[in-house]
């Protein structure tokens, strides 16, 4: 085997597993199917986060039923005296109804005044 012909055919190789893995996510079902917020809630901001000036972004996943209601929510990032604010208002959030459960991922923003 020629050394110099792997070194150049590996980043093509690379590119096309990249590409065929960006496709995956694309067409798995229920992960990051976008669904319309009909009724936002607000979250109740932390007092001693309030407090403490601290503010930042919450990302959430929420697993919506058929019917738009949100039956878990998850914090996936952020501070994490803000998580527990995120989750709870999320929890009740309603989404436009869909064909079947959906996951769909949410941004919360605690801003410090």
């Amino acid at each position: 085997m020629n050394p110099g012909k792997f070194r150049k055919s590996a980043p093509g190789v690379l590119w096309r597993l990249a590409i065929a893995f960006a496709c995956l996510l694309i067409i798995l079902p229920g992960h990051g199917e976008e669904r319309r917020v009909e009724k936002r809630v607000p979250p109740v901001y932390p007092e001693i986060a309030k407090r403490m000036r601290i503010g930042g972004i919450v990302h959430v996943e929420a697993t919506v039923s058929p019917d738009g209601s949100v039956t878990t929510a998850k914090a996936i990032s952020g501070n994490k005296m803000l998580t527990p604010a995120a989750e709870d208002a999320v929890k009740r959030w309603k989404f436009a109804p869909g064909e079947g459960q959906s996951t769909v991922g949410v941004d919360i923003n605690f801003e410090v005044n």
